[in-house]
């Protein structure tokens, strides 16, 4: 079990690595990767289930104990994201599927690994938590809401479908894995240093999926939708740090509130627009599967040299 743990540690810390590694082998292999295409609701259903098992009550204190933190979070994610995407779906041309690719990820919820760059950020981690779980909790309402309001006009929605399938896919594994939790706490908590592993075999498998059934899409505007990704990832970081600045939040909860906002559950997203849309809207979310994994990186590293104390002013000076 060492063994285990010592390798999803390994392969944890080096996620975005391994991102771009079966991003590339999705590109070069299509034929091989695309037959997991059926099978991305299922992936992405364990990696919630392995979430499910960590997930504690005091996630969930944590909201009773600051529900202004919280919502202004929550709020900040579900407001700054899809209207960035709407923007970029404004200025810059883009098929219809690859546009209601971009407001999808956009509505997604926080992603989990963004509660690890918070870490290393030296920013608020119970606040980043507490978000991604209220976030991820909210999603099966509030994301088919906004994927109906912002994308039907590129792509017929069925939000009452997108509402049943983040339920399946996020909701029912979450229960499941937290219920678990409960009635075997022992063999949890062995089996909790293997799940880094299972998360990043699942996320990787997903976006060498999506990558190879759309390898054609790819080829032909790949770099058009990276610039896209790159700009509504890094705008999300910046408003999403503004929003929380704003409402005087510390800088500890300016750093997580940045990092929650601007890093989404891709996951959710490409299986998502694989099930309702097509492979071409999901490449959107399989490319910030891979880029916010490399630019969190680099802004945590940045954010963990900004004081988080009162001295900070001069330090956050770069940011403004």
């Amino acid at each position: 079990m060492k063994a285990i743990a010592s390798l999803s540690a390994f392969v944890g810390k080096t996620f975005a690595l391994w991102v771009i590694l079966f991003a590339v082998l999705g590109f070069i292999l299509p034929d091989t990767f695309k037959q997991l295409t059926p099978y991305i609701v299922t992936l992405l259903g364990i990696i919630m289930f392995g979430m499910g098992l960590t997930l504690s009550l005091d996630d969930f204190k944590e909201v009773a104990k600051r529900p202004v933190d919280v919502g202004i979070g929550v709020a900040s994610q579900f407001l700054i994201m899809p209207l960035i995407a709407v923007a970029l779906t404004m200025i810059i041309p883009m098929s219809p599927e690859v546009a209601a690719g971009v407001i999808l990820v956009g509505c997604c919820p926080g992603g989990t690994s963004s509660n690890v760059m918070t870490y290393l950020s030296k920013g608020d981690v119970a606040l980043s938590v507490a978000c991604t779980s209220v976030t991820t909790l909210a999603a099966p309402i509030v994301t088919p809401f906004l994927v109906w309001l912002f994308a039907s006009q590129f792509l017929p929605v069925d939000a009452m479908a997108m509402f049943i399938s983040i339920v399946k896919v996020i909701l029912v594994p979450l229960a499941l894995g937290f219920l678990l939790q409960k009635l075997l706490p022992g063999v949890v908590k062995a089996a909790v240093p293997a799940l880094p592993l299972v998360s990043v075999a699942g996320i990787v498998l997903i976006v060498a999926a999506v990558v190879g059934a759309s390898k054609g899409a790819i080829a032909t505007s790949g770099l058009m939708i990276f610039a896209v990704v790159v700009l509504h990832n890094g705008i999300g970081y910046l408003l999403g740090y503004f929003a929380a600045r704003a409402t005087g939040l510390s800088v500890a909860k300016r750093k997580a509130i940045a990092i929650e906002v601007g890093m989404q559950n891709s996951g959710l997203g490409a299986a998502l627009a694989n099930a309702h849309f097509s492979p071409v809207a999901a490449v959107p979310s399989a490319i910030f599967s891979v880029w916010h994994n490399i630019s969190g990186a680099f802004l945590a590293n940045y954010f963990s040299q900004v004081p988080n104390g009162e001295e900070a002013t001069r330090a956050e000076a770069p940011a403004r």
